[in-house]
């Protein structure tokens, strides 16, 4: 085939994939051999539509034609081979042996012996090389890796995996210019020429009327239709003639009796300043590209969804609430001001810890310095990044099951688990929305400090919610979403009332953008297919049909004063693109350069005032000048950065919030930021969390009253009343505002307001005991798994206790509960897990166990040789070091779980291999067994307490110490030998809570500062055991008494407490009590106890709201050592 002719494929396959043909487009990819779609491929083989697969192939490869096509053709047989068995489908597996796999006998006839064993196998991860087979998805996802390293390499599919560099719709624009030419050559050209057909050559017919223009004054097609000319081919009517645009302002988009609307495809992006003219708009234009390299395909939208969201930036500066009084920062202003790269928030300042992936992030809009977090785990978080401190989080959870639709529990009934995609603020800082990938918009309203409140849940989308923004049309706040299904839609946000649903994109919606220019309102859409839409508040349809550079996964922005107009997106090849429109063609106004051409993920970004871009690309954060298309500076940020990170800038643009790979967020300033996070740190912990908007911010229109004393926002409607200033608002609008003063209570009011609560009867609370068939004995250690649905006990007699919930119609979670009991698990083999034991003095026997992040292994001790068992089969997988010494504490290393610390009954902790069964390192520094360890991934150390009351960290680079401390036993307390020191980091890695009989402690990392001490009355007896809820908020406190505490974690101040009447069965002839307590790794309001009887008890608060207890009032100014509040059971040191 000549060159022209394979050319002309090529425009045909982006015709046809510009039309959706998608079937024909990949059969003529299979049957010309040009073009090997490799995200076709790469979507087949993870749906496991594995004849298509094959199929595919057969057009570029046979399974003899070398070794690189035996080895793809091979690999992808095998998991179909594997999955049929994990099916436990016997048949269908001999049949892919016998008629598929047996063609490579020849080749290797021992490896497919090999492979026909593993029929004999009840499981085939019991063969060796096969253990650490995972799940269906994830054995795809490995093997996608190996075929796509395979096709690169293999020369048959070269020059086969990159599709040619073409502008958009080529073949209609040379269609175009030869109907042009042929327009040039008519004896009477018409001013709008009507084709009628493509089949034969075009001629005017003879004019009625006035005389026709001059073919030497007629211009070529260009990218902007000309009167006598050709608009280019639309795939709804071609070759439609096209009216005299008159302008191009939004008063043409505006509703009018007179004038009719534009169809779908007929709008640019034409945004400049409204007249009094009514006109249509012209149509788009293809924007100008140096290289826009061609990958036709729709991505679907799982992928896209697993990648870092972008941002959209918030209308709040032009579009505040009436009642929302105006805050006014030192240098705020809408005019251009003088610059320099000082400005630029470029210095890392703090590090926060999430615990979990950063997918989205949003700054408060009155608070600077308050920060709103969303996480692939569906957790969302608000920070206060001057002072460190997480003020509150949420976890994933639908909060009415029963009003969501049946596709929505269905798929949370298979798995009831969520990323979070979007978090967004209101305008006035009162309302934050979320967009999960399931379904959902949760709608929260915050009232200050930990005090956020369920609003609104919303049943958005079929599928995943990609992104949300709030906008106010006609001054009514509403909530824009849009998701997997299509769709746009805008909500009351308020009520939560659907008003506008606006459907015309051909592929799932990517993000939004609401903006408003003078009197018009609109919302940008972009789909994942690259189209840019625009929809007034109607119901009349799209005003714009445009293709971003990219053709992909595209978000858009204004600058802070809303004049300027920019889009940040990533093409399916990787290559990135930011630019800036020319809103009144519609039509790329420049291009910024410095992208890398190859990026992972979609590249986001984010406006900085009037003045600067910013990206996060190729592990690091660039800076463009919004009036130069080159970069300006870029910065690393220390390192640690991902490929593509997640970012967002403040209103001020004096903080930067980027994402790291350690799961965590770096807070990078200026020199403004700075003295603002300083200012905040010094002003102590609970200043930090005084709402300042409690004066300057208002209430959401129409939703909520004016501040009260409390909560700043929680008055009724009724009773907003008083006297109403003329302000002028931050866009310049003199709008009537109420005078609001709140009266803020003094600390000895709120005293006698809180009070401590106690619990002493069932139904205050709710308990499960779990089920137990086994030989009772004393629970010593408790842990949940991290997935959060099953619980494993070790007991003093050396066994392992499991239990699981399973997913039912009464537990659509599958997580542990109190309402459902679990099921005590064994696998079919009747294996047991126990420790290896020593004969001696029980009580010099100090058991212990660590999990594997992805609960695969356990590691235990109980006197005896350390043993490493399987969590699936309960099986013993190796065990090793022999006392004597006898291992005290064990801990994974985060980075390596072949690595981990064990504390050892000879004061020492030695750093194991496991691979390598060698000891790495010894350290000592302890005169006593170890009996607690947690490593900090932030600070890169490892903190040790052991049962002489000492705290010692080591560097994890070099394993040296690097400090000590002694902890302070308080007067009265003798010291216990036996005493079993613990330690657990809290979720910002700096804070370590210390666990003493006679106290609770948090010490600051790496130098060990003593920041609080707990000590509880005699009365109440000693601390078993302590932890931190999931989230860092609380800590549960277990006693001898049988008594459980529960403490704020930042004060160490007792806000609830237990009674063991409460869950513990009366029998005064036994002393029962919880020996260990450990917390849901999801559900900040649940943990469980081991008590000294073998019971383990599922306890959680009564009711829907999932609370213990509110905080006591902060204490005036840093507060002494020891935490003291009134009412509370504890006393002074």
């Amino acid at each position: 085939m000549s060159s022209l002719s394979r050319e002309l494929v090529f425009l045909i396959l982006q015709f046809l994939d510009e039309e959706k043909f998608k079937e024909t487009v990949h059969r003529l990819e299979k049957e010309s051999g040009f073009f090997f779609n490799m995200r076709y491929f790469e979507d087949s083989v993870t749906a496991g539509e594995w004849d298509d697969v094959e199929k595919y192939l057969s057009g570029f490869t046979k399974v003899d034609d070398n070794r690189y096509s035996m080895k793809i053709f091979f690999e992808i047989r095998k998991q179909k081979y594997l999955e049929a068995l994990d099916k436990k489908d016997h048949a269908k597996a001999v049949e892919i042996l016998v008629k598929e796999l047996k063609v490579f006998s020849t080749f290797n006839e021992d490896l497919f012996k090999e492979i026909t064993m593993l029929l004999t196998l009840t499981n085939f991860r019991e063969n060796e090389q096969l253990s650490k087979y995972g799940d269906t998805k994830s054995a795809r996802g490995i093997m996608l890796g190996e075929l796509k390293k395979l096709i690169e390499a293999n020369p048959l599919f070269r020059d086969k995996l990159q599709f040619p560099s073409l502008k958009n719709s080529r073949l209609r624009t040379l269609i175009n210019q030869s109907l042009n030419w042929q327009h040039q050559l008519c004896k009477n050209p018409r001013p709008n020429p009507d084709i009628k057909t493509l089949f034969v050559d075009h001629s005017c017919g003879h004019p009625n009327g006035s005389h026709a223009p001059s073919p030497a004054t007629n211009h070529l097609m260009g990218s902007v239709p000309k009167v006598g000319g050709f608009p280019p081919l639309g795939a709804h009517g071609p070759f439609q003639p096209t009216p005299a645009p008159l302008t191009t302002s939004l008063a043409g988009w505006m509703p009018n009796p007179s004038v009719s609307h534009p169809t779908v495809s007929a709008g640019p992006i034409g945004l400049g300043a409204p007249n009094g003219a009514v006109s249509m708009l012209k149509r788009p234009r293809t924007p100008p590209t140096n290289s826009l390299a061609m990958d036709y395909q729709t991505a679907d939208s799982e992928s896209v969804l697993k990648r870092p969201r972008p941002f959209g930036i918030s209308d709040g500066v032009n579009n505040l609430p009436v009642n929302v009084l105006p805050v006014t920062y030192p240098g705020q202003s809408h005019a251009h001001a003088p610059y320099s790269t000082d400005d630029l928030p470029k210095n890392v300042s703090r590090v926060l810890s999430q615990g979990s992936a950063i997918k989205s992030m949003d700054f408060h809009p009155v608070q600077q310095t308050m920060l709103l977090v969303g996480t692939n785990l569906g957790d969302i978080a608000i920070w206060e990044v001057g002072s460190r401190e997480k003020l509150v989080s949420r976890s994933f959870k639908v909060w009415d099951l029963a009003a969501c639709t049946v596709n929505l529990q269905a798929s949370l009934a298979s798995e009831y688990t969520a990323a979070v995609n979007r978090v967004i603020w209101s305008p006035d800082g009162g309302l934050l929305g979320v967009a999960y990938s399931k379904h959902i918009v949760h709608i929260y309203s915050y009232h200050g400090g930990d005090d956020l409140r369920n609003h609104l849940e919303i049943d958005a989308h079929a599928g995943n919610v990609n992104d949300l923004a709030f906008s106010q049309p006609n001054q009514q706040l509403c909530l824009v979403t849009c998701g997997e299904d299509k769709t746009i839609k805008v909500w009351d946000a308020v009520t939560g009332n659907k008003l506008h649903t606006f459907e015309g994109h051909e592929a799932p919606v990517y993000s939004v953008c609401p903006h408003q220019k003078e009197n018009i309102q609109f919302i940008f859409s972009t789909a994942v297919d690259g189209k840019i839409k625009a929809w007034l508040y109607d119901n009349m349809g799209s005003r714009v049909d445009y293709d971003a550079p990219g053709r992909s996964c595209t978000a858009m922005a204004y600058c802070a004063d809303g004049t300027r107009l920019f889009s940040c997106g990533t093409s399916k090849e990787g290559e990135s693109f930011i630019v800036e429109w020319n809103e009144s063609e519609g039509a790329v106004k420049r291009t910024y350069l410095g992208l890398g051409k190859r990026s992972v993920g979609v590249v986001q970004f984010d406006t900085m005032k009037n003045k600067f871009l910013v990206a996060g690309d190729e592990f690091q954060i660039k800076f463009w000048d919004m009036d130069s298309v080159e970069l300006l500076t870029s910065t690393a940020a220390d390192g640690g950065l991902p490929s593509s990170p997640c970012l967002r800038i403040n209103k001020e643009g004096t903080l930067l919030a980027v994402s790291t790979t350690e799961n965590g967020i770096k807070i990078l300033a200026n020199a403004e930021g700075s003295r603002i996070m300083h200012s905040m740190a010094n002003r102590g912990l609970e200043s930090s969390r005084a709402p300042p908007g409690s004066v300057t911010k208002g209430p959401i229109a129409g939703t909520f009253g004016t501040p009260n004393s409390s909560t700043g926002m929680s008055l009724s409607m009724g009773e907003r009343s008083g006297p109403v200033a003329s302000v002028t608002g931050l866009n310049g609008d003199n709008r009537n505002m109420p005078d609001v003063k709140p009266r803020i209570p003094d600390d000895a009011e709120k005293s006698k307001i809180w009070k401590l609560t106690e619990i002493s009867e069932r139904s205050q609370l709710r308990t499960l005991r779990l089920p137990d068939s086994l030989l009772p004995a004393r629970v010593v250690k408790l842990i949940y798994t991290n997935s959060g649905g099953a619980i494993l006990a070790l007991a003093e007699n050396a066994l392992h206790k499991l239990w699981k919930w399973q997913k039912n119609e009464r537990n659509l979670l599958g997580k542990a509960n109190s309402n459902v009991p679990p099921q005590l698990w064994q696998p079919s083999s009747g294996v047991i897990m126990t420790n290896d034991t020593r004969e001696g003095n029980k009580e010099d026997v100090v058991p212990c166990f660590a999990l594997s992040k992805n609960d695969s292994y356990v590691m235990s001790a109980s006197g005896g040789k350390i043993s490493l068992f399987n969590m699936m089969t309960f099986k013993t997988m190796t065990t090793f070091m022999a006392p004597p010494p006898a291992a005290t504490s064990l801990a994974f290393h985060p980075q390596d779980n072949n690595i981990i610390a064990i504390g050892m009954d000879d004061s020492s902790i030695q750093i194991y291999n496991v691979r390598v069964d060698e000891v790495k390192s010894k350290l000592k520094g302890h005169q006593k067994r170890v009996t607690g360890l947690a490593f900090s991934n932030v600070l890169n150390v490892l903190v040790s307490s052991g049962a002489d009351s000492q705290l010692c960290v080591w560097s994890m680079d070099g394993w040296e110490k690097q400090a000590s401390k002694q902890i302070q036993i308080p007067s009265g307390h003798s010291p216990n030998p036996l005493a079993h020191t613990r330690v657990q980091f809290h979720q910002d890695q700096t804070h370590v809570l210390v666990v003493h009989a006679s106290q609770l402690a948090i010490y600051e990392a790496p130098k060990l500062e003593s920041m609080k001490q707990w000590i509880p009355k005699e009365s109440s007896g000693s601390v078993t055991d302590a932890v931190y809820s999931c989230d860092s908020q609380s800590i549960y406190a277990a006693f001898d008494d049988g008594s459980v505490s529960i403490l704020t974690a930042t004060t160490l101040q007792l806000k609830c407490r237990i009674g063991p009447s409460s869950y513990l069965p009366s029998n005064p002839s036994s002393r029962v009590y919880p020996a260990t307590i450990a917390a849901h790794p999801s559900e900040p309001s649940q943990f469980a106890v081991g008590l000294t009887d073998g019971g383990v008890h599922v306890i959680e608060p009564p009711g829907p709201e999932g609370k213990w207890a509110t905080s006591p009032p902060p204490e005036n100014g840093t507060g002494p050592s020891v935490s003291s509040a009134p009412g509370s059971d504890q006393q002074p040191r």
